[in-house]
């Protein structure tokens, strides 16, 4: 088993009401880092009292919202090191062809899947210029690389937004020491895919279908973001890394 030692370290883990956000955050923690959680829900109960892990309740959508809470972290452990944007919303049935859906649902997608980076990344860097470098991972998917015969436009769009303004970070950000990449997740068992809940034969078909014969975790994709935070991912930058189980194999 891989271990990470991110003692002395500091976070911000967007996204860390449930699924993927969650899983980071308490793996952070676990492996010795300060914690700066952040989701509109409530604490889940696997990081409520969890030492070393401070949980903001709040919208991303809300600048000055998001420069509180860098600057608090920054002020309760003196340093910040690390940006994960997991935080994103993926609304089925609302969310469909841009030839036809309702354009308010693609302008508050558009704010929460990739505004919320921006605030979170003008908040962050001059933190992380403080401290002298860092590294920031994003949640992307991989279904901005290909089309969807039921399609969800605006977050296709967003997600490939996300994983183009990380590049442009990667770059500009370079000299100061400052690493961005992106995680493209395949199919993965979160909150966001709740319609699998209760249905076995969804289920089945769906890892049936991926090369590795089963659904991602959590896990699998917070370990990703683990080695990509870490110094073991000290000379990559401005990537994009599919978690998929070989589901790109299929395009």
């Amino acid at each position: 088993m891989i271990s990470f030692d991110f003692s002395g370290r500091v976070a911000i883990v967007t996204g860390a009401g449930g699924g993927m956000g969650e899983a980071l955050a308490g793996a952070l923690a676990a492996a010795g880092a300060k914690v700066a959680a952040v989701d509109i829900k409530p604490a889940p109960a696997s990081l409520s009292g969890l030492d070393g892990v401070a949980y903001a309740e709040g919208d991303l959508r809300d600048l000055g919202f998001v420069q509180r809470l860098a600057d608090d972290a920054y002020a309760r452990w003196g340093r910040l090191d690390y940006l994960a944007n997991v935080a994103g919303v993926l609304w089925f049935g609302r969310d469909a062809s841009a030839l036809e859906m309702d354009l308010g649902v693609w302008d508050e997608v558009m704010a929460i899947n990739l505004k919320t980076m921006v605030h979170t990344s003008r908040a962050a860097v001059p933190l992380m210029r403080r401290t002298g470098g860092g590294a920031m991972v994003h949640v992307s998917t991989i279904q901005w690389m290909r089309g969807d015969p039921q399609p969800q436009d605006a977050y296709q769009a967003s997600k490939a937004a996300v994983s183009a303004f990380s590049r442009s970070l990667a770059m500009q950000l370079a000299a100061d020491g400052i690493r961005s990449n992106v995680i493209c997740p395949g199919p993965t068992r979160t909150p966001m895919q709740a319609r699998w809940d209760g249905d076995p034969q969804a289920l089945a078909r769906v890892a049936d279908y991926v090369p590795l014969k089963r659904i991602g975790t959590p896990e699998d994709i917070a370990r990703t973001a683990m080695f990509l935070l870490s110094d073991a991912a000290g000379y990559i930058t401005g990537i994009d890394v599919p978690v998929d189980g070989g589901m790109l194999l299929r395009c």
